[in-house]
């Protein structure tokens, strides 16, 4: 198991727990007490947790996530302005990693006026908005397999991280739950996270899609740093977000729509 996925595990058991020991990632993770005392330390040095006797505390305020549903009917407005701004990245012939959410949805409902690119995407719900009827649509589209979660219509699971390593994409276009300097993006659920964390070592160029909601906020799990984002889209009201000013510093490129 690599590191990265071994950091993702134990805040996954942090999320959870709060407080988990040195001997319990050891033995979750099938790894030695050393190699758990270094990926504390590790996961310390990015603010992910503060280090106690025996083991590790969780430090950051969890931001939770509302229903798939629910999320459809908020902020519309700035998701489908971030959404139209998002384009720009984008040109016939290449390869997006698109995740699930309700802006990326919007995102593929922008990606209909285009044509001739692969979309490798878990949410079902994306890939169906892409598809064309008798399969001679504009864009090549590939729905990963999993377990289908019918909450927020995608397929998650070490199936569906297992094909995305099958894959090499020019952007992964992503939509955290936070983003902020202190903890990168992040995700509320650990199937969510680990699926974003493959499309973006799989992937040449990051692009998160965030509204102003999102910015300076930490959810449960990271899943890449602020420094690994080559483009944030974000909408004007994030100038009023604290976190925008240090985000900007981080990430390759700022684009408000």
């Amino acid at each position: 198991m690599l590191q990265e996925e071994r950091l993702l595990r134990i805040e996954s058991l942090l999320a959870t727990d709060v407080r988990v020991s040195t001997e319990r990632i050891a033995q979750e993770l099938d790894i030695s007490r050393e190699t758990a005392r270094r990926d504390i330390l590790a996961l310390e040095s990015r603010g992910a947790l503060r280090r106690v006797h025996g083991g590790a505390v969780a430090l950051n305020p969890v931001m939770p996530e509302a229903p798939y549903a629910e999320r459809q009917r908020l902020r519309e407005r700035e998701k489908r302005a971030i959404a139209k701004a998002a384009l720009r990245l984008v040109s016939p012939g290449q390869t997006l990693f698109m995740d699930a959410g309700s802006t990326m949805h919007c995102f593929a409902q922008e990606l209909r006026s285009l044509k001739g690119l692969t979309v490798v995407t878990n949410s079902i719900a994306i890939a169906l908005t892409l598809a064309s009827p008798d399969g001679s649509g504009g864009h090549r589209v590939v729905l990963l397999g999993g377990e289908p979660r019918a909450d927020v219509q995608a397929t998650f699971g070490e199936a569906t991280v297992g094909e995305i390593h099958r894959f090499r994409a020019d952007i992964a276009m992503l939509s955290p739950v936070g983003l902020c300097v202190q903890q990168g993006a992040s995700s509320y659920e650990h199937h969510e996270a680990a699926v974003a964390q493959a499309m973006v070592r799989q992937a040449d160029q990051v692009a998160l899609l965030a509204d102003h909601t999102k910015i300076g906020a930490a959810s449960r799990l990271a899943y890449c740093t602020a420094q690994d984002v080559d483009v944030l889209v974000t909408n004007r009201h994030a100038s009023t977000q604290a976190g925008l000013a240090l985000l900007q510093r981080e990430v390759g490129r700022l684009v408000v729509a």
